[in-house]
Protein backbone atom coordinates (compact mmCIF):
# COMPACT_ATOMS: atom_id res chain seq x y z
CA UNK A 1 0.00 0.00 0.00
CA UNK A 2 1.53 3.38 -1.14
CA UNK A 3 0.77 6.75 -0.26
CA UNK A 4 1.44 10.20 -2.29
CA UNK A 5 2.49 13.32 -1.31
CA UNK A 6 -0.78 15.49 0.08
CA UNK A 7 -2.36 12.36 0.93
CA UNK A 8 -4.01 12.07 4.66
CA UNK A 9 -3.12 8.98 6.75
CA UNK A 10 -3.51 7.74 10.13
CA UNK A 11 -0.27 7.13 12.36
CA UNK A 12 -0.50 5.18 15.35
CA UNK A 13 -1.41 6.82 18.59
CA UNK A 14 -0.47 10.24 16.95
CA UNK A 15 -3.59 10.46 14.44
CA UNK A 16 -4.01 12.03 11.16
CA UNK A 17 -1.06 13.68 9.53
CA UNK A 18 -0.60 14.70 5.43
CA UNK A 19 2.09 13.14 3.64
CA UNK A 20 4.29 16.31 2.72
CA UNK A 21 7.24 14.54 1.05
CA UNK A 22 9.15 11.14 -0.03
CA UNK A 23 12.45 11.18 0.42
CA UNK A 24 15.06 8.79 -0.13
CA UNK A 25 18.08 8.72 2.39
CA UNK A 26 21.14 6.70 2.07
CA UNK A 27 21.96 4.86 5.70
CA UNK A 28 24.45 2.58 6.29
CA UNK A 29 25.71 2.22 2.40
CA UNK A 30 22.02 1.42 1.28
CA UNK A 31 19.34 3.82 -0.34
CA UNK A 32 15.76 3.79 2.06
CA UNK A 33 12.55 5.46 1.16
CA UNK A 34 10.85 7.79 3.92
CA UNK A 35 7.43 9.08 3.82
CA UNK A 36 7.81 12.96 5.93
CA UNK A 37 4.93 13.38 7.41
CA UNK A 38 3.32 16.26 9.41
CA UNK A 39 0.87 15.45 12.37
CA UNK A 40 -2.29 17.45 12.47
CA UNK A 41 -2.10 17.75 16.84
CA UNK A 42 0.70 18.99 17.02
CA UNK A 43 2.20 19.97 13.61
CA UNK A 44 5.14 18.03 14.31
CA UNK A 45 7.27 15.88 11.31
CA UNK A 46 7.98 12.09 11.07
CA UNK A 47 9.98 10.06 8.82
CA UNK A 48 8.10 6.84 8.31
CA UNK A 49 10.39 4.40 6.44
CA UNK A 50 7.88 3.11 3.94
CA UNK A 51 9.11 -0.28 3.80
CA UNK A 52 7.58 -0.59 7.71
CA UNK A 53 5.10 1.92 7.09
CA UNK A 54 2.28 -1.62 7.09
CA UNK A 55 4.32 -2.76 10.11
CA UNK A 56 4.33 0.54 12.05
CA UNK A 57 0.58 0.88 11.31
CA UNK A 58 0.21 4.17 8.65
CA UNK A 59 -3.05 3.54 7.11
CA UNK A 60 -5.81 5.68 5.37
CA UNK A 61 -8.36 7.11 7.69
CA UNK A 62 -11.68 5.38 7.59
CA UNK A 63 -14.06 5.87 4.78
CA UNK A 64 -17.35 7.77 5.30
CA UNK A 65 -19.22 4.69 4.90
CA UNK A 66 -17.12 3.16 8.16
CA UNK A 67 -18.15 6.42 10.44
CA UNK A 68 -21.67 5.21 11.23
CA UNK A 69 -20.36 1.59 12.03
CA UNK A 70 -17.52 3.40 14.44
CA UNK A 71 -20.20 4.97 16.54
CA UNK A 72 -22.44 2.30 16.45
CA UNK A 73 -19.51 0.11 18.44
CA UNK A 74 -19.14 3.14 20.36
CA UNK A 75 -22.81 3.07 21.38
CA UNK A 76 -22.57 -1.00 21.67
CA UNK A 77 -21.96 -2.33 25.36
CA UNK A 78 -18.91 -4.31 26.22
CA UNK A 79 -17.41 -7.03 28.45
CA UNK A 80 -16.21 -5.79 31.37
CA UNK A 81 -12.49 -5.32 31.61
CA UNK A 82 -10.28 -6.50 34.18
CA UNK A 83 -10.75 -5.35 37.21
CA UNK A 84 -6.67 -4.62 38.08
CA UNK A 85 -5.72 -1.33 36.24
CA UNK A 86 -2.48 -2.29 35.21
CA UNK A 87 -3.79 -5.49 33.76
CA UNK A 88 -6.28 -3.82 31.79
CA UNK A 89 -3.83 -1.06 31.02
CA UNK A 90 -1.25 -3.06 29.66
CA UNK A 91 -4.34 -4.70 27.53
CA UNK A 92 -5.30 -0.86 26.21
CA UNK A 93 -2.03 -0.26 25.45
CA UNK A 94 -1.66 -2.94 23.12
CA UNK A 95 -5.03 -1.84 21.31
CA UNK A 96 -4.26 1.40 21.18
CA UNK A 97 -0.77 0.46 19.22
CA UNK A 98 -2.16 -1.57 16.51
CA UNK A 99 -3.78 1.99 15.04
CA UNK A 100 -7.26 0.50 14.75
CA UNK A 101 -9.72 2.83 15.22
CA UNK A 102 -12.21 0.66 16.20
CA UNK A 103 -10.35 -1.06 18.68
CA UNK A 104 -9.73 2.32 19.92
CA UNK A 105 -12.76 3.02 19.88
CA UNK A 106 -13.20 0.29 22.38
CA UNK A 107 -10.36 1.41 24.60
CA UNK A 108 -12.23 5.14 25.13
CA UNK A 109 -15.90 3.65 26.07
CA UNK A 110 -14.30 1.05 28.64
CA UNK A 111 -12.39 4.20 30.01
CA UNK A 112 -15.39 6.34 29.98
CA UNK A 113 -17.37 3.81 31.51
CA UNK A 114 -15.43 3.54 34.38
CA UNK A 115 -14.05 7.40 34.96
CA UNK A 116 -18.10 7.98 35.78
CA UNK A 117 -17.98 4.64 38.50
CA UNK A 118 -14.11 5.81 40.04
CA UNK A 119 -11.41 8.01 39.21
CA UNK A 120 -8.58 6.70 36.79
CA UNK A 121 -5.21 6.09 37.50
CA UNK A 122 -3.14 8.77 36.05
CA UNK A 123 -1.78 6.84 33.04
CA UNK A 124 -5.61 5.96 32.57
CA UNK A 125 -7.14 9.40 32.53
CA UNK A 126 -4.32 9.79 29.34
CA UNK A 127 -5.09 7.08 27.92
CA UNK A 128 -8.77 8.22 27.66
CA UNK A 129 -7.90 11.77 26.85
CA UNK A 130 -5.87 10.22 24.03
CA UNK A 131 -8.71 7.49 22.48
CA UNK A 132 -10.71 10.18 22.84
CA UNK A 133 -8.97 12.85 20.38
CA UNK A 134 -7.67 9.93 17.78
CA UNK A 135 -11.56 9.02 17.65
CA UNK A 136 -12.79 12.75 17.25
CA UNK A 137 -10.57 13.76 14.99
CA UNK A 138 -10.76 10.70 12.50
CA UNK A 139 -13.89 11.17 12.95
CA UNK A 140 -14.24 15.02 11.89
CA UNK A 141 -11.65 14.44 9.21
CA UNK A 142 -13.25 12.16 7.24
CA UNK A 143 -17.24 12.92 7.76
CA UNK A 144 -15.78 16.60 6.80
CA UNK A 145 -16.75 18.51 10.12
CA UNK A 146 -15.32 20.52 13.17
CA UNK A 147 -14.38 18.23 16.00
CA UNK A 148 -17.00 20.49 17.86
CA UNK A 149 -19.34 19.10 15.84
CA UNK A 150 -18.04 15.58 16.25
CA UNK A 151 -17.80 15.31 19.72
CA UNK A 152 -21.65 15.40 20.75
CA UNK A 153 -22.45 12.49 18.10
CA UNK A 154 -18.94 10.27 20.28
CA UNK A 155 -20.69 11.80 23.45
CA UNK A 156 -24.45 10.68 22.80
CA UNK A 157 -22.67 6.97 21.89
CA UNK A 158 -20.35 6.91 24.95
CA UNK A 159 -23.46 7.75 27.13
CA UNK A 160 -25.51 5.05 25.32
CA UNK A 161 -22.75 2.78 25.83
CA UNK A 162 -22.71 3.38 29.37
CA UNK A 163 -26.17 2.73 29.65
CA UNK A 164 -26.39 -0.29 28.11
CA UNK A 165 -23.36 -1.83 30.09
CA UNK A 166 -24.60 -0.40 33.67
CA UNK A 167 -28.16 -2.07 33.04
CA UNK A 168 -25.97 -5.31 31.71
CA UNK A 169 -24.12 -5.68 35.32
CA UNK A 170 -27.48 -4.64 37.22
CA UNK A 171 -29.40 -7.70 35.18
CA UNK A 172 -26.63 -9.99 35.66
CA UNK A 173 -26.61 -9.46 39.31
CA UNK A 174 -29.44 -11.31 40.45
CA UNK A 175 -28.92 -13.68 38.85
CA UNK A 176 -25.05 -14.59 39.83
CA UNK A 177 -26.72 -14.17 43.57
CA UNK A 178 -29.49 -16.62 42.91
CA UNK A 179 -27.07 -19.14 40.87
CA UNK A 180 -24.87 -18.66 43.75
CA UNK A 181 -27.61 -19.02 46.36
CA UNK A 182 -29.23 -22.45 44.90
CA UNK A 183 -25.55 -23.77 44.34
CA UNK A 184 -24.97 -23.99 48.47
Amino acid sequence: MGFRVGEKVVYPNHGIGVIEKITTTEIAGSPNSFYLLRLKQTDSTVMVPIANAEEIGLRSPITSNQCDRLLKILSADFSSPPIDWKDRYKEFLERMKTGDIFHVAEVLKILTYLSLSKPLSFREKRMLERARYLVVSELSTVCRKNECQVEPLVDDALQKSCEKHLKSVTLSKPFRQSAAATAH
